[in-house]
């Protein structure tokens, strides 16, 4: 068990239609701990993310965020979002605002910053990420690998507990998959509470405390990557890790 746990999901069960996508999914993230949940396509990794801050609903289950449940709709769930960001598989920058913009909407909204604050909070997160000159353009202006480090950014603004990346990289060109992943591995290093779901082996191995190997809404295995690459225990993970291992 994690020593100090700031993610708890007991029990969780979720479904789509007839479709039972979580399990009874009991998972423990630790403070400062990245986790990096792996698995076949369709195993219900995102939405095992998507469930830790309630864009999902479950049926069953209690999940709690620094020993706290969460919150069902309203303020609560805004200040929730606040405390475990996200970054998608899309970025979902604003379109029609500046980068700067985009990255301090949320501090002057929802966390009530005067906006010469959150300017210059966004101008530091931005020099974070590699991208300080990039402050005045359009999200349209920037590769993908620039579009993803300023949603990164746009996370971090808010200054989360933890953060949830769901594919962060898969919308991504191969070369452009790298730039992305160091600012996370910065930010693993840092000791910010990350969970990852992820196609990216290296990074799994480099950055998890964890792996969370997930097959049909279940979690398989919950092991160090250590472990789990070198000996996975069930025929489903070696089956996994053979047909990607081998590219």
């Amino acid at each position: 068990m994690a020593v100090d746990p700031l993610i708890e999901l007991r029990d969780v069960n979720k479904h789509y239609g007839t479709l039972h996508v979580l399990r009874d999914i009991s998972l423990t993230v630790g403070r400062g701990e990245v986790v990096v949940v792996i698995g076949p396509s369709g195993s219900g990794k995102s939405t095992l993310c998507r469930v830790m801050n309630r864009l999902e609903t479950v049926e069953s289950g209690t999940i709690l965020i620094d020993g706290q449940p969460l919150p069902e709709e309203g303020r609560g769930l805004a200040r929730l979002r606040a405390e475990v960001g996200m970054v998608f598989q899309s970025f979902n920058l604003f379109a029609h605002k500046t980068v700067l913009a985009n990255i301090s909407l949320a501090q002057i909204k929802v966390r009530g910053r005067k906006k010469e604050d959150a300017d210059r909070r966004s101008r530091e997160l931005l020099d974070r990420v590699g991208l300080a000159g990039q402050a005045g353009k359009y999200p349209a202006q920037l590769s993908g690998g620039q579009q993803q480090r300023v949603a990164i950014a746009r996370a971090l603004a808010m200054d989360p507990k933890a953060l949830l990346f769901d594919e962060p990289t898969s919308a991504l060109d191969p070369e452009m998959i790298n730039e992305v992943l160091e600012v996370m591995q910065q930010l693993a290093r840092e000791g910010m509470t990350m969970v990852v779901v992820t196609h990216e082996m290296g990074f799994a191995r480099s950055a998890a405390n964890r792996v969370v190997f997930m097959s049909d809404g279940c979690v398989i295995e919950d092991r160090t990557p250590e472990e789990f690459f070198t000996a996975p225990e069930s025929d489903r993970a070696k089956d996994f890790l053979s047909k990607i291992l081998k590219h």
